[in-house]
């Protein structure tokens, strides 16, 4: 066994920082949610909006990726991409996925299960709108996951539609836009000592109200 593997081997860390109880949390799992984020704001953690997006192909072949939330709300979780990506292929293939927000430095993780659909054009419009004049440029110029020769190529791309676009407003690419996530399964995890975490979960039932179960770690 290499160094490094015997390293990863022995890696340790106890948690005790805070806790999580099933009495407690907000009947809505959504106020959890936005409480949670409030305090990881308020930490100052380093893009704390950032979340792991698991899709998976219509063969089932899973992939993820790190993508940021850009708003939540009753309906959901949104985020914006290219339509014509793998996760678009993905998700216009199979419209289950999963979101996982991971917190380290207060020890917490959330973890959403749902289906996705794509946001209202006039949302994506108003999102596009609100974005940096390069990064817009940039939605035109990035054929999103597809294979190119080399990083001139892609730069030269955004010096044409930089030209094309100057002087003009930039409208959104019809193949760039918004995706929510509709949550039916929402799980709170935080880490305590000697591995005996707290995990809250809610599950959505038929009524639209959440049961709340608490997890064994």
């Amino acid at each position: 066994m290499s160094d490094l593997q015997r390293h990863l081997a022995t890696l340790r860390k106890d948690y005790s920082m805070l806790e999580l109880d099933e009495h407690s949390v907000m009947h809505d799992p959504v106020k959890q949610f936005e409480f949670w984020m409030e305090q990881a704001i308020e930490a100052k953690l380093d893009e704390p909006n950032a979340m792991t997006l698991a899709t998976a192909a219509e063969n089932g072949q899973p992939d993820l990726r790190v993508v940021l939330l850009r708003a939540f709300d009753q309906d959901g979780f949104t985020f914006y991409t290219n339509y014509t990506s793998q996760k678009g292929e993905e998700l216009a293939a199979n419209k289950k996925a999963s979101l996982n927000f991971f917190w380290p430095e207060l020890q917490r993780q959330v973890r959403v299960r749902g289906t996705v659909s794509k946001v209202p054009a006039h949302v994506s419009d108003a999102y596009f709108d609100s974005r940096p004049r390069d990064s817009q440029i940039g939605a035109w110029a990035s054929q999103q996951s597809a294979k190119i020769k080399d990083r001139k190529m892609l730069m030269d791309r955004f010096e044409h539609f930089s030209e094309k676009f100057k002087g003009e407003k930039i409208h959104r690419p019809k193949s760039w836009g918004g995706y929510v996530l509709k949550p039916h399964r929402i799980e709170y995890w935080q880490g305590r000592a000697n591995r005996l975490h707290d995990r809250i979960l809610y599950e959505k039932k038929k009524d639209g109200h959440w049961r709340i179960s608490r997890l064994s770690p």
